[in-house]
């Protein structure tokens, strides 16, 4: 694959109910800060972070979406052209882990992604500190199990895996860029030699 100047600009995107913890654990793995009375989310939230993948420079383009139904319909221009999408669910809460279902199908509806099979999702269980967990992590598990998704659990709180779920979402979207944003683009340069200096005069 031809070789690309400058750091590469991976999105990812993080979906799920509301209260589960997207903006806290964005902020973690960012600002390395916990609010415990955090800002709810209103439509949507952008930040970058600046990180090294496998020696590749990336520039980590972080959406943090609103999980309320009055902003689903902002959906398709979120979800467009990600390359990672993280499904955050509260491991204190049955129903949010339940509804993870439904957010998958709406990002692979909605975003349009050019190989929904093979997309890539990592599943973030976060509030592993507080204790009555809903659900177990072999349920968790066994969900990731069967759409393909690599799964972490931790707590945004007690800076808990975070990086690594991050991480790990930046190397996957890396992944998806190369496979097909590069392929699709053509990233690539053109070297174009000088014509020779002529005194031939046109005969026409």
């Amino acid at each position: 694959m031809p070789a690309w100047n400058g750091p590469i600009r991976v999105k990812v995107i993080l979906i799920g109910n509301a209260g589960v913890g997207k903006s806290s654990l964005t902020t973690r793995y960012v600002n390395h800060m916990f609010s415990t009375f955090p800002r709810a989310t209103i439509g949507i939230d952008f930040v970058t972070k600046e990180v090294n993948i496998d020696g590749n420079a990336v520039i980590l383009e972080i959406w943090d979406t609103a999980g309320t139904e009055r902003f689903k319909s902002l959906g398709a221009p979120m979800y467009r052209w990600s390359h990672c999408c993280i499904l955050v669910f509260d491991v204190t809460s049955s129903a949010s882990f339940f509804a993870m279902e439904v957010w998958r199908k709406e990002f692979l509806t909605r975003g349009d992604p050019p190989d929904p099979s093979n997309f890539p999702f990592i599943v973030l269980g976060n509030k592993t500190d507080m204790g009555k967990r809903e659900v177990t992590r072999e349920q968790a598990l066994q969900w990731c199990e069967q759409i393909g998704a690599q799964y972490h659990e931790g707590s945004a709180k007690e800076d808990l895996h975070v990086n690594n779920a991050f991480l790990d979402a930046a190397r996957a979207g890396l992944q998806q860029y190369k496979k097909h944003t590069l392929e699709n683009t053509g990233h690539f340069q053109l070297a174009c030699k000088q014509p020779r200096e002529t005194h031939a005069r046109c005969q026409c």
